[in-house]
């Protein structure tokens, strides 16, 4: 059902069983799958492609153009995948360069007031708390937990399974399956409730987890020391291959 006293424009792209109501507004170019729920006030703007199953809340703003000093008006993409839910007065930017995207991913859960900067990627099933802003070209992988007012500066990778506790600022990388909390962030052990509860992470590999991160964050090594430690030392699985590779492979270097 698209209200009558909601704008959509004639080449916006409209699924089935779509909901859009009073005084929403939908530009052109806008491609929305079926199922989705578009709520009042809520502005897609052009660039922006969203899925299946979606619910868009009130004045929610998607596809906004980039607050980047190098955005020069191209023709840049917003990519949404499957039944998100997008609360109030979410910002979402598109990339700045043409031919890029800001990409969220399936299953997400976005809180009211959270902002999206340009060239952001957001994996499947994670949740971003009230207030919390992620500069551009940040990564979240799959499953994280933002608490609310969380800040993460520019280009900042969050491993998978990752819990970051209310008002923390990242300025580096979080590596998987740990929590974050307090300013300056400091490591406060592994994510072990949401492992075992929503993961099925076993208690023995819950262990390994845990040394792997006390060589890291305990020992008196190196960052490099202590992942070759780790992989001498703990025993090989699929998280302990995903810590080595994540910490291996971090540009900025990890929270420490």
């Amino acid at each position: 059902m698209i209200s009558p006293l909601a704008y959509v424009d004639p080449e916006a792209k409209v699924g089935k069983n779509v909901t859009i109501q009073p005084f929403a507004y939908i530009e052109k170019g806008v491609e929305i799958g079926d199922d989705c729920i578009i709520m009042s006030y809520a502005s897609i703007l052009k660039g922006t492609k969203i899925g299946k199953g979606n619910k868009i809340h009130q004045n929610a703003v998607l596809g906004a153009e980039p607050q980047d000093f190098h955005y020069t008006g191209e023709e840049s993409s917003l990519i949404i995948g499957d039944n998100n839910d997008i609360r109030e007065n979410v910002v979402i930017s598109r990339a700045t360069f043409a031919g890029n995207a800001t990409k969220i991913g399936n299953g997400n859960y976005l809180m009211d007031k959270v902002h999206l900067c340009h060239d952001v990627q957001i994996g499947n099933n994670c949740v971003v708390g009230i207030g919390t802003t992620i500069a551009g070209e940040c990564v979240l992988d799959d499953c994280v937990i933002l608490s609310g007012n969380v800040t993460l500066h520019q280009y900042c990778h969050i491993g998978s399974w990752t819990l970051v506790q209310s008002g923390c600022r990242i300025s580096k990388d979080v590596p998987p399956y740990v929590i974050m909390s307090g300013n300056p962030v400091a490591y406060h052990g592994v994510n072990a409730v949401v492992l075992s509860q929503h993961h099925n992470t076993s208690e023995r590999i819950l262990r390994h987890i845990a040394n792997a991160y006390r060589l890291i964050y305990q020992g008196n090594f190196s960052v490099q020391d202590a992942v070759q430690k780790i992989v001498d030392q703990v025993p090989m699985s699929e998280e302990i291959e995903n810590i080595v590779n994540f910490v291996k492979s971090s540009e900025r270097g990890i929270v420490k």
